[in-house]
């Protein structure tokens, strides 16, 4: 009997969907009291996009999804996984965001179902479509990391409303039997000891709704900033250098370096620490902030779009969120490039 080849997971394509309407940091010094220079020098953030009040969580992963969809050349109809990655789901857990957006794609009688891992929950979901590919379960899944952070964001406070956007990213992960094209490992792990750091209090069983919980605000979400970012900054570095030691891969091997996208110091000393250039670390804090779960896919697409994304390039994404989680993967760029 022949044997039987391996099957591994490819990242095929990407698409991504930002809001038309942008916040500056010059807006922002009306709301609360900052300063452009203030935010540009304690995050690197010089605007955010923000979606419009009829403008939905699923809306916006519809949008990224269906360029992912195209630029992966299949039909939609090939799809047999939708997971979507959300902390502002169109709904209070039910139903999923995954399902409203397989509706509106027009993708019926397929699993689909949400993860909660904040700015993680991108290289989450990739870590799950790997499994159910390899696995032989499943051939193509559709990953969404969508977010309406301006939701839940409390815009008199000057140290969380400075930092987060709107916005959603997509990727379609396909099974290959062709090694060049696979995705190589991916690392994702949580510590919920530091859960405090990073939270959105109500509504849930320990603050169910009530018009105090909204008085008091715990609707929107609460952040340890100082202490995220000395946790994140060494977290992250510590992850990478362990998943390309563990993969006998060397910093100046990757093309591109894609860190999850929350603050431009936090990237920069990652970057520092790993003795990466300038050329190999992917940057678009500065014009979309903090997009949690779609941070990672939208600055994917954006390298995509500008053509400097290729084929068989090897791609290393890097991240951090609440719960606290985190997350490293390594691939290669298993789809094809831009078409002008």
């Amino acid at each position: 009997m022949p044997q039987k080849m391996p099957v591994y997971a490819s990242f095929r394509s990407i698409g991504a969907y930002a809001p038309e309407m942008i916040l500056t940091n010059e807006q922002l010094e009306t709301m609360v009291e900052t300063s452009d220079e203030w935010i540009m020098k304690r995050t690197g953030i010089k605007e955010r996009h923000i979606a419009a009040k009829d403008e939905y969580t699923s809306d916006m992963g519809v949008k990224a999804a269906q360029k992912a969809i195209q630029r992966a050349n299949i039909s939609k109809d090939e799809i047999d996984l939708v997971l979507c990655a959300t902390v502002t789901p169109d709904y209070f857990n039910m139903p999923s965001t995954a399902c409203i957006i397989s509706d509106k794609l027009g993708i019926h009688d397929v699993q689909a179902f949400d993860i909660s891992a904040a700015c993680s929950g991108f290289v989450y979901l990739l870590s799950i479509a790997k499994a159910f590919i390899e696995s032989g379960v499943k051939k193509n899944v559709l990953i969404i990391g969508a977010e309406k952070f301006s939701s839940i964001v409390d815009y008199t406070d000057r140290g969380t409303c400075i930092l987060f956007g709107d916005g959603a990213g997509a990727a379609v992960i396909s099974a290959t039997t062709d090694k060049a094209e696979a995705i190589i490992d991916i690392h994702a792990s949580a510590d919920g000891s530091y859960a405090d750091f990073l939270v959105t209090p109500s509504p849930g069983s320990v603050h169910p709704a009530s018009h105090e919980a909204i008085d008091e605000g715990l609707h929107f979400v609460k952040m340890k900033g100082n202490e995220t970012f000395k946790l994140a900054v060494k977290t992250l570095t510590k992850d990478v250098i362990e998943i390309l030691k563990h993969n006998h891969i060397a910093s100046e091997d990757i093309k591109h370096f894609i860190p999850h996208q929350a603050n431009y110091r936090i990237i920069k000393a990652v970057g520092d620490a790993l003795g990466l250039s300038k050329e190999q670390v992917v940057l678009t804090v500065q014009k979309y902030g903090n997009t949690s779960a779609a941070s990672i896919p939208m600055a994917i697409n954006d390298i995509y779009e500008s053509g400097r994304l290729k084929k068989g390039d090897l791609v290393l994404l890097d991240t951090f969120g609440g719960g606290l989680t985190w997350a490293s993967a390594l691939l290669y760029f298993g789809g094809e490039d831009q078409k002008y």
